[in-house]
């Protein structure tokens, strides 16, 4: 009786699926647009950047002549003006990816229909929006930069919070908050270009961990301990495996045939990558199980321990 009241409740919406196709059509233009525009500028600005750093290290090794500390302030300034080059076309292709992802909701919504707002959803938004924080936090200001020719990868803990928004969330709204945190960060800061690489594989790490740890094994607030904790490692175990192999794969690819970096940087990035992101994962693994299980009682003992 009361699975049939909850389907009653069930209303078929079709806002988020024609929000989602709007978007859609207006980031593929934006991003056709400012790919021909300032992000191909911001290539030329990458060589002329290049050339900076060839006559710079000629300089240093007693070849040439030259003032470094003029040449340096050029590189400088060079730089901060690729970065405002490069956010439109990572904002397009950003909205691009999220777009996608609404219009899928949309569909969903369209067919399955949706349940009308209650008390649980609103926590749950809430409890997703503070995660989303710590994700930004995690990845922004707790991270070692590792500069590959023009570009760079990092050490950080992001991927810490995106698996515990996921643990304590669901891989739906886990997946989200780890996705938007981590964007946000990428945006803010020099990774810009790297935003929408990060939307995609975020959300797929918080959606692995919610299907190992909520659909496959149940895990609930009932479970003893020991339970709990193999659980959790598990899924952290599964989503970081998985980012292991996506985030140089897609990064080579996204890079090499989306941003037009050439094959050599991108095989580079990828290489160094594949060690930070090993890295970051037995990070992630170790230190989101720790915190999850110390959270546990605490959310459980102040009525605050989400149902997924």
């Amino acid at each position: 009786m009361k699975k049939e009241k909850k389907n009653s409740e069930k209303k078929k919406s079709y806002g988020l699926l024609l929000a989602g196709t709007l978007l859609l059509v207006v980031g593929i233009i934006l991003a056709l647009v400012t790919y021909n525009t300032s992000y191909r500028a911001s290539v030329e600005t990458g060589d002329a950047i290049s050339a900076l750093k060839t006559q710079i290290n000629t300089v240093k090794g007693g070849t040439a002549e030259g003032d470094l500390d003029a040449l340096n302030a050029e590189v400088s300034s060079l730089s901060d003006k690729k970065l405002s080059q490069e956010r439109p076309y990572s904002y397009s292709l950003t909205l691009v990816f999220f777009a996608v992802l609404l219009t899928g909701k949309g569909i969903c919504n369209a067919v399955i229909g949706v349940y009308k707002s209650n008390n649980r959803s609103v926590r749950q938004l809430a409890m997703a929006g503070l995660l989303a924080a710590l994700c930004y936090i995690g990845f922004a200001f707790l991270k070692i930069d590792i500069p590959v020719g023009p570009e760079k990868t990092a050490f950080h803990f992001g991927n810490v919070f995106c698996v515990l928004a996921a643990l304590l969330l669901g891989g739906y709204w886990g997946g989200l908050a780890g996705a938007v945190g981590m964007t946000i960060g990428d945006l803010t800061t020099a990774y810009v270009t790297s935003a929408p690489k990060t939307f995609l594989l975020k959300l797929c790490i918080g959606l692995i961990v919610g299907l190992v740890a909520h659909k496959l094994f149940k895990l609930s607030r009932d479970h003893s301990a020991k339970y709990v904790t193999g659980v959790t490692i598990a899924a952290s175990v599964c989503s970081m495996a998985f980012n292991i192999v996506a985030d140089p794969l897609a990064g080579y690819f996204y890079k090499t045939y989306l941003l037009g970096v050439p094959q050599d940087i991108s095989s580079a990035l990828a290489k160094v990558a594949a060690l930070t992101t090993s890295v970051n994962a037995v990070v992630a693994v170790f230190t989101s199980t720790i915190i999850y299980l110390a959270l546990r009682p605490a959310l459980r003992k102040a009525g605050l321990f989400p149902e997924v």
